[in-house]
């Protein structure tokens, strides 16, 4: 039987356990470049399978939270280096997630103070982080059919530099209701023309970035993270019918070779039944991938252990409990008990609740 601290290969990456460290973000990226803070932090949790980084942003345009990384400069090249320098030399394996955020923003974030971007110029019911602390997200510009290639281009771009910084693959971050979710939902896409009506011209930008993003990394150095169900406490946000588009995605998906599909199950960090929403199949999506499944969503050490040996998974993410534990992978093999997590230190700030949980003595 499949075992949670089994080995796996997924694509071109070999991992020594199926145990993945989620993206979290924590927004302690000083003016968007990574720290030697963040690069103890991630070595510390290097005995995880996989870990996801932190969301960073493509391009300038791409950023919505005060001080989280980009992934575009030379500067955040040689900064992310020396993260995955570290990671290596502890054993780790680490992919970063590639990020447009679209209209979850605000003009203060942004080149120029300008607008954020979006399939729509409708805004999000939603807040961010800035200077001034959590303010309401800026109205967004619904972007040109024109300005789309120049967007897929940042990704590649990205995703060259990724690869420039030594990482050993690349996430696609289409998920939480940000600027590539943005585009596949008719419940927020109200655009006409080749980007917006039915579901494949709504899945046509995804679709080109995944096309740029494996053809400069490879596809079994690619892996996409997804939510179907995820709100963020806007149920109106939802797709008219998840489970037609998900399954369409996943479809175009498959042929391309690509290392997991990482998928969040129901309400990201809530329910896996979000309130009033309609069931998901999630196993019918899973059918139509033949790459690495990756699931995520309020795990335990139970729950995902029952997950890979029933062959539901072949990798489970664990976000939260990663924040305390760096050395989850042992605690949760011994059945050890976590570190309390600090909440009032999750964003922003210095180690102080990020680099100075303990590990397990011995």
């Amino acid at each position: 039987m499949t075992s949670l601290f089994d080995p796996i290969k997924i694509g071109d990456i070999s991992l020594a356990n199926r145990i993945v460290m989620a993206p979290l973000t924590r927004n302690r990226a000083v003016g968007g470049i990574p720290t030697a803070t963040m690069a103890e932090h991630y070595r510390q949790r290097a005995s995880a399978g996989l870990i996801v980084t932190e969301a960073s942003h493509v391009s300038a345009m791409a950023q919505g939270y005060l001080d989280t990384p980009g992934i575009f400069l030379a500067e955040h090249v040689e900064a992310w280096r020396r993260i995955t320098d570290g990671v290596h030399a502890a054993g780790g394996k680490i992919v970063i997630q590639l990020w447009h955020v679209g209209r979850i923003s605000h003009s203060s974030l942004l080149p120029n103070g300008i607008a954020p971007v979006s399939a729509t110029s409708t805004p999000a019911k939603t807040m961010t982080f800035t200077r001034d602390g959590f303010v309401p997200v800026s109205p967004p510009r619904a972007l040109r059919d024109d300005e789309l290639p120049g967007l897929v281009a940042e990704y590649r771009h990205a995703a060259r530099c990724a690869m420039q910084a030594g990482f050993d693959g690349v996430e696609v971050h289409s998920a939480n209701t940000y600027l590539l979710e943005q585009f596949l939902r008719d419940s927020i896409n109200d655009r006409s023309g080749p980007y917006g009506g039915s579901i494949p011209n709504r899945a046509r930008l995804l679709q080109e970035v995944m096309q740029a993003v494996t053809e400069e990394v490879g596809a079994a150095r690619t892996g996409i993270r997804i939510s179907p169900m995820t709100t963020f406490g806007n149920s109106s946000e939802l797709d008219s019918n998840p489970q037609a588009l998900y399954g369409y995605v996943v479809e175009q998906l498959a042929p391309m070779g690509l290392a997991y599909v990482h998928v969040i199950e129901g309400e990201t960090g809530g329910p896996r039944q979000p309130e009033g929403a309609p069931e998901f199949d999630y196993a019918a999506l899973r059918k139509r991938f033949p790459g690495a499944w990756l699931v995520n969503n309020s795990y335990t050490r139970i729950t995902g252990m029952e997950a890979v040996a029933s062959g539901k998974a072949d990798l489970v993410a664990f976000g939260r409990p990663f924040i305390s534990n760096p050395d989850l992978v042992r605690r949760l093999k011994d059945n050890a008990p976590f570190n309390e997590l600090r909440t009032d230190k999750l964003y922003g700030g210095d180690g102080e609740g990020y680099t100075d949980y303990p590990a397990l003595a011995g």
